[in-house]
């Protein structure tokens, strides 16, 4: 993976409570870097020898849009223009389930016109996630 070339970012519903962002910001990046691990660096250590794990080799940036924003991007990402773009979504059925039995069940039950997304993240190629997420503000 060239990391110079590969941008990442995660955009998130403002409208929602601080909290709620907060864990749809940490519950993404946790599925990124199962996704992704080669983007997470090697293990630092201290002047004291104290070991610290590696982070992300590339900023992430968190923008915001509206569910409606949101939602209009995760559908064109389904597209055959996008496929080298990795995508994490998080949905009303993740925010509404409590167990990832009941989050696969209900996911198996829901066609994509049902689903309402809250989060999404995108790491791929520079110009394509300059174009897509290019005109959205930062989360502050």
């Amino acid at each position: 993976m060239d990391l110079q070339a590969t941008k990442c970012v995660m955009i998130i519903d403002d409208s929602l409570p601080l909290g709620v962002i907060a864990n749809i910001a940490a519950i993404m990046g946790i599925s990124l870097g199962k996704k992704a691990p080669e983007i997470v660096g090697i293990d630092a250590h201290d002047a004291d020898g104290n070991p610290h794990l590696g982070l992300i080799q590339f900023p992430v940036s968190v923008l915001k849009a509206s569910t409606e924003k949101i939602n209009q991007l995760r559908s064109m990402l389904y597209t055959e223009d996008y496929a080298d773009v990795s995508v994490i979504d998080f949905s009303n059925v993740a925010q509404e389930t409590y167990t990832y039995e009941d989050f696969l069940s209900r996911m198996q039950e829901s066609s994509a016109n049902e689903l309402i997304y809250y989060g999404l993240t995108l790491e791929g190629p520079k110009k394509k996630i300059n174009k897509l997420t290019g005109s959205l503000p930062l989360l502050r």
